[in-house]
């Protein structure tokens, strides 16, 4: 066998005159490699743009070689996504993504052949989930949409593109070369504050004024993905006969969990997508007839009989029963069950319930200790809530607790007297403090 200075492949690359790895890409014809493998549009972000210094740590450890992440946009069609009918809209939402997905690996193939290393994580699953439920996915692409000039975030959460709307998919490659143009936003937001994604949404996490309850949309809309099936696992497990387990979840519902496990979980509304005008090809039905739109839109979505999911004495429960009493509420299990004391101090602010804060103005300060060691101060006023990661100013109530004792409150595997009682939990100030605490989190 040749030694390794001599093994053919070595001699090959190392008398090559010069390496085949571009530094550099000009812009115009890169648009145009990732039009022709199937995007309906596209922008770039350099690595170093300041919008994404929350996301470099995580790109890079995933590809070090990136130096720039080509966005791209799929469309979808606004019909399909508008239908009551969940499987039309659901098939439509994974046909898009599977498109995406195809091609940004063309994209890759594309750059490959020119010398350019690049990778294509997936818009959606798989995710890493050893991280949930803090982030499981490789980039946050609606910020790097947005940075890339393909839209702006409307009152909703999502992205509306200035020509498609937010009937778009969206996709990245991560690259290992600099493009020679930079994307930068759009001057304008192409959200035109109908509020119809207020008027449509079953469970109230839209608010007029651009709150958004993360947690309502999540145990709904995402029945039947990550928490939802954990908590259906659960009701299993807790059954002890069929008829005990047909009690808590019906049979519509069981074939309905099967059918996102063989074929790709279900969104269970998503209607905010459904109703938005917005986007110049497809604003026209609204500014024609808004009448009309919204009754044929609309009011289909808010008149379907269907059941909605909500968390015990949560706002999207006293949202849905008072706006939709004529749809059926159904009280699930935690959505937002952390497994970390630093996954609780993070998904603080999208469990918080404002509603259920009313007449609550209080800071707290937490000090965790054991397993985990942590401290926080937290926020409640005038509806809203703050999290900081230490220690600040003074507090009405400060809580010492045990990591593990903590944990287990939040799973409630353990009650807060009991852990007050045997010195896990110590509270200094007005202990019905934490009660009030304890309601804000459903």
């Amino acid at each position: 066998m040749a030694s390794f200075d001599d093994h053919p492949n070595v001699l090959a690359v190392r008398n090559r005159s010069e390496s085949t790895q571009a530094d550099r890409l000009d812009s115009h014809l890169l648009r145009q490699l990732c039009l022709e493998a199937g995007a309906n549009d596209v922008g770039f972000v350099n690595l170093e743009r300041p919008e994404l210094d929350e996301e470099r740590a995580g790109i890079l450890r995933v590809f070090p070689a990136t130096k720039s992440l080509i966005c791209i946009v799929q469309r979808m069609n606004p019909d399909s996504v508008r239908s009551p009918a969940r499987n039309i809209a659901n098939h439509e939402f994974h046909e898009t993504g599977d498109e995406i997905n195809e091609t940004t690996r063309h994209i890759v193939d594309r750059l490959r052949e020119i010398g350019v290393r690049a990778v294509n994580p997936p818009m959606a699953f798989p995710m890493e989930m050893d991280e949930f439920p803090d982030k499981m996915w490789t980039v946050s692409l609606k910020p790097l949409a947005v940075a890339a000039g393909l839209g702006q975030m409307g009152l909703h959460r999502n992205v509306i593109h200035p020509r498609f709307g937010n009937f778009i998919v969206l996709g990245v490659v991560l690259c290992a070369a600099e493009v020679s143009e930079d994307g930068s936003p759009i001057n304008y937001n192409p959200c035109v504050s109908c509020k119809l994604c207020v008027a449509a949404c079953p469970v109230g996490a839209i608010s007029p004024d651009g709150d958004f309850n993360f947690s309502s949309c999540y145990a709904h809309n995402y029945r039947e993905f990550m928490s939802g099936f954990t908590d259906w696992v659960e009701n299993i497990a807790d059954s002890d006969s069929g008829k005990q387990y047909r009690h808590k979840v019906t049979d519509s519902e069981s074939v309905s969990m099967w059918q996102s496990l063989a074929f790709g979980p279900n969104y269970k509304a998503a209607y905010c997508l459904s109703v938005c005008p917005a986007g110049e090809d497809v604003l026209s039905p609204f500014l024609q007839n808004r009448g009309e739109f919204v009754s044929t839109v609309v009011k289909p979505l808010q008149q379907k009989e269907e059941t909605l999911y909500v968390q015990p004495n949560s706002d999207a429960e006293d949202y849905a029963q008072k706006r939709f009493p004529h749809k059926k509420t159904k009280r699930i299990g935690a959505v937002l069950r952390p497994s970390s004391i630093r996954g609780f101090i993070k998904l603080m602010k999208h469990g918080f319930q404002p509603g259920k804060s009313a007449g609550l103005s209080a800071r707290y300060h937490f000090r965790f200790t054991g397993a985990e060691s942590a401290e926080c101060t937290v926020t409640i006023r005038d509806r809203k809530i703050t999290v900081l990661d230490r220690i600040e100013g003074d507090c009405d109530l400060y809580i010492t607790a045990s990591s593990n004792a903590w944990l287990r409150l939040l799973r409630k595997e353990a009650t807060a007297p009991w852990l007050i009682a045997t010195f896990q939990i110590r509270l200094w100030g007005n202990p019905k403090l934490l009660l009030a605490f304890g309601r804000c989190f459903p």
